[in-house]
């Protein structure tokens, strides 16, 4: 099959990155012949006060990329376009290109832009839920996308024009959410339900599962606001000396964060700044646990991906697809979204039963292996492209995660 896959990075590289450069890679090692339409917004540094005026414009509807798009869609010819990210450079104009000429769409949710303005369902401290009840208006009045009105009146521009032009709904033939919590949540915004398909996010490379019960709590990520890092360091003062926790990430927070720890006197903490991905992974073998305390609706974190086809169990907040994802008692543990008290309980748990937080990381492991290696996430991908194209799909016993 001749792929046609679609992407615009963001300025600081994240997990859309990540799982975009695997399924790339994935679909290459099985024989398929892929063309990539890429473009960053870095590009934006590059461009003059004058010019950068224009990239709203542009954001909504840039002619000239439609033109540069239709023309690859011309020489390459492909079967399918895979779409993962059209913000800000590429912009939505890319699908009526494809729809002129009769080519089927599939495009990742990888977040909940379709639905607020901020992408994340997050703002003050906590899940907001306005945009998906009511108006985009919502959003431009508190500013939810960089602390901005005009930034977010921008964005909800995008929004509110693809839906009144019925972009959505008529060119783009196949969705592909990352876990059921999303898809219910797009379903609830007024995406057809039948065009919503679930695969869930995969990691690319087995690391192999651990050996050892581990000695030290980790989180990996993000430092920022979302992510929950203060309530972790809250339950951490709670917590006795003899449970040591290792923060692997950069991001906003971190000198706040570390502040509070000085502050606090918090000694058992360490900050290991930004890590490789194999020494991230080395990290997560020598731990006992990951903890992801994040207080937002994650999209599908990779690192809890990660942490399973290790062997690592995970403890994480009993909020959106974290909820779906780790199976609390079996491979791993949930806490109370924002409670101190409740994540130092669990983490106290955790640490003084390492047999049973061993089983949990076993059980961890054949989770992985049952639905996030790169031949299981290979084959849903191939039912959802058949889906897409009307054919009948090759493979037996298709995943039930993917919806008729």
């Amino acid at each position: 099959m001749k792929i046609c896959l679609v992407h615009n990075s963001y300025a600081q590289r994240g997990g859309e990155d990540v799982v975009f450069e695997q399924e790339h890679a994935n679909l290459k090692r099985h024989g398929h012949e892929v063309v990539v339409y890429r473009r960053s917004n870095t590009e934006m540094k590059t461009r003059s006060p004058l010019t950068r005026i224009s990239l709203v414009k542009n954001a909504v509807w840039s002619t000239d990329t439609r033109r540069e798009f239709g023309d690859l869609l011309d020489r390459e010819a492909p079967e399918i376009v895979h779409v993962h990210n059209t913000f800000f450079m590429i912009s939505p104009s890319i699908y009526s290109a494809c729809k002129e000429r009769g080519i089927r769409v599939v495009q990742t949710l990888h977040n909940f832009r379709w639905i607020c303005p901020a992408f994340t369902l997050y703002r003050n401290g906590a899940v907001c839920e306005e945009c998906l009840d009511g108006s985009l208006w919502n959003g431009i009045r508190h500013g939810c996308y960089r602390d901005s009105r005009a930034a977010t009146a921008s964005v909800a521009l995008i929004l509110a024009w693809h839906r009144l032009m019925r972009t959505w709904g008529e060119c783009v033939d196949s969705y592909i959410a990352l876990t059921e919590f999303s898809r219910g949540k797009f379903i609830a915004a007024g995406l057809q339900p039948g065009k919503i398909l679930v695969k869930p996010n995969f990691v690319g490379t087995d690391p192999g599962l651990r050996s050892g019960p581990g000695d030290f709590a980790l989180y990996a990520g993000r430092l920022s606001s979302e992510k929950g890092l203060d309530t972790l360091l809250h339950a951490w003062k709670l917590l006795p000396p003899l449970c040591p926790l290792h923060i692997i990430g950069d991001g906003p927070e971190r000198p706040a964060l570390e502040e509070q720890v000085r502050r606090r006197n918090i000694s058992h903490v360490t900050f290991r700044g930004s890590l490789t991905r194999a020494e991230t992974i080395a990290a997560m073998k020598q731990s006992r646990f990951l903890v992801v305390p994040s207080v937002w609706y994650e999209g599908f974190p990779m690192v809890i991906a990660e942490a399973m086809a290790c062997g690592t169990p995970v403890l994480c907040s009993r909020l959106g697809a974290m909820e779906e994802i780790v199976a609390d008692g079996a491979t791993g543990m949930h806490f109370i979204p924002g409670s101190a008290e409740d994540l130092a309980r669990t983490i106290a748990w955790a640490w003084n039963h390492p047999v049973e937080m061993f089983q949990m990381g076993r059980a961890s492991r054949h989770e992985y292996e049952r639905r996030y290696t790169a031949e299981k996430n290979y084959e849903l991908l191939m039912e959802i492209y058949d889906k897409a194209l009307g054919r009948k799909h090759e493979f037996a016993g298709a995943a039930s995660s993917v919806h008729a």
